[in-house]
């Protein structure tokens, strides 16, 4: 399935990052979890950017996989990504810039941060993001 593009791949606006903020990734609940602590590392990470938007969502249901989240755009591909924490931050934002600046939405491993190359779990079509 092809993806219609955009020219210029930052024209669709702001790349949206949902994360998880209920995953433990395997540890016991706390007032604290490693999903919120990778939300909150995000979110100062992209303050002041207005090319990255970051949400929180609670459960995204792949709680077997660590720490998740959805990185989408309008007119590109959405990803589901996991075996994320806090200490992925700064590579997780490596990646979303990576993101924004492609075409389709698919940035390959050899693109990645090493510490990501498991991460993808699930890819979605672009429809289903039309205001990401």
């Amino acid at each position: 399935m092809s993806i219609p593009a955009s020219p210029d791949p930052m024209e669709a606006g702001p790349v949206h990052l949902h994360v998880c903020v209920t995953c433990r990734h395997g540890l016991p609940a706390s007032d604290n979890p490693p999903g919120r602590q990778l939300h909150d590392a995000m979110h100062v990470l992209a303050s002041g950017n207005p090319q990255v938007v970051v949400h929180e969502v609670s459960c995204l249901a792949a709680c077997n996989d660590g720490c998740t989240a959805v990185v989408a755009m309008p007119g590109k591909w959405g990803w589901l990504l996991a075996n994320l924490g806090p200490e992925k931050a700064a590579d997780l934002m490596t990646y979303v810039a990576a993101y924004g600046a492609s075409r389709s939405g698919t940035v390959m491993p050899s693109r990645r941060p090493a510490s990501l190359s498991d991460m993808v779990r699930g890819r979605f079509p672009a429809t289903l993001f039309p205001g990401a």
